[in-house]
């Protein structure tokens, strides 16, 4: 039952970062106009350095695409805890409408970590 919840998360979470990374690249949900000044701010920052969004856009899909497949999994989430320190970062300090749902996501993630502790104790050795 436990293996079945953990699918259904990962695939959750898998989607939402692929829906992410494809909206960096093909910008098709449009941007609210109410975002926080700060957001905004921070936002265009980050849009300073031209190469970072495609580098967070692939790591998104691929993370994603990883996450999908339980021998990948692992991978999957290794790729994505960077980003997904930034999106709770952003998230407790600038905008904290969206922090409910990054710490689901972080959870999750961390819950797929700690099921496959082994594979990432295994690199240490």
């Amino acid at each position: 039952m436990k293996n079945k919840i953990l699918n259904i998360f990962s695939i959750l979470c898998a989607l939402l970062f692929l829906n992410g990374g494809l909206n960096k690249v093909f910008n098709y949900i449009p941007v609210p106009t109410d975002l926080p000044a700060a957001l905004v701010a921070d936002n265009a920052a980050f849009m300073e350095i031209a190469w970072l969004m495609p580098l967070v856009a692939v790591a998104e899909i691929l993370g994603g695409l990883l996450l999908i497949f339980r021998k990948t999994r692992a991978l999957g989430a290794i790729i994505l805890f960077p980003i997904m320190i930034g999106i709770v970062l952003i998230h407790a300090t600038v905008a904290p409408s969206g922090l409910p749902l990054a710490i689901g996501l972080f959870l999750i993630l961390g819950w797929i970590m700690l099921e496959n502790k082994n594979k990432y104790l295994s690199l240490l050795d």
